[in-house]
């Protein structure tokens, strides 16, 4: 499997989609929640650079978590994440999150490289570990979930809507 497998080309366009629907908000965009829902696009970003780092750092290389996560308790990561948010700015979050996605390609790169889609993760709660594949999956469906979610907020903050980025004209 390549950089332009399908199942990777997916992969990067909800990564995209999603990149698009949290880019461009100012500080009070971030926080902006819908109906009686707590998410916020700054909560969405926050939490995904944790599941890419989570994912594919952790437990595809069994590499160390690095920082911020790495300064907290392993019962604290996930709802800090979600908490914290709103005490950073949104291109500090968006930064956190591109950054992630950039170690996540580096490590999927890396995995391919070892053992294709067949290649097991070092750190897995079940056995037998999951394979490369099985986490691109569950990664392409974590993001389809939250660029949902994004896609309701980011249309609250600004009217912005559309499933894919608009195209700059040629």
């Amino acid at each position: 499997m390549d950089a332009d497998s399908p199942l990777l080309a997916k992969l990067e366009q909800v990564r995209d989609i999603f990149d698009w629907k949290c880019s461009g908000v100012d500080d009070a965009g971030a926080k902006v929640t819908v109906g009686a829902s707590s998410l916020t696009l700054g909560g969405l970003l926050k939490h995904l650079a944790l599941v890419e780092d989570d994912y594919f750092t952790m437990r595809l290389m069994g590499r160390p978590l690095p920082p911020p996560w790495n300064q907290l308790e392993v019962d604290e990561v996930a709802d800090w994440a979600w908490r914290s948010s709103a005490d950073d700015a949104p291109e500090e979050l968006l930064t956190l999150w591109r950054t992630a996605v950039s170690r996540s390609r580096a490590a999927v790169h890396e995995a391919l490289v070892e053992g294709g889609l067949e290649r097991r993760a070092v750190l897995w709660p079940s056995e037998p570990p999951a394979t490369l594949e099985r986490m691109i999956l569950d990664m392409i469906e974590e993001y389809a979930r939250h660029c949902g979610h994004a896609d309701l907020i980011r249309e609250a903050v600004d009217g912005v809507v559309g499933e894919d980025r608009p195209r700059s004209p040629t």
